[in-house]
C-alpha cells in the first residue's frame, strides 16, 4: 500500500529556493557585464558578427 512521503522541513525548501535565486542573480550580472562590455566595445573572449559597411548603406 502507497505510504505518504514525509514533509520537507522549512530550512531545506528555503535553501533549495535561496540557490535556485542564486544561480539566477550570477546568470543575470553575467549577462549584464557581457552586454556592456559589447557596447563599450573592450569584449575580447565573446565573437559576434560584425555589421559590414555594405550592409549598413543598404538599410
Amino acid at each position: 500500500m502507497a505510504v505518504p512521503k514525509k514533509k520537507t522541513s522549512n530550512s531545506k525548501r528555503d535553501k533549495r529556493k535561496a540557490t535556485w535565486k542564486r544561480k539566477a542573480t550570477l546568470q543575470a550580472q553575467k549577462a549584464l557585464s557581457m552586454g556592456k562590455s559589447i557596447l563599450t566595445g573592450r569584449a575580447e573572449g565573446f565573437i559576434y558578427p560584425q555589421p559590414d559597411a555594405e550592409d549598413e548603406e543598404e538599410s
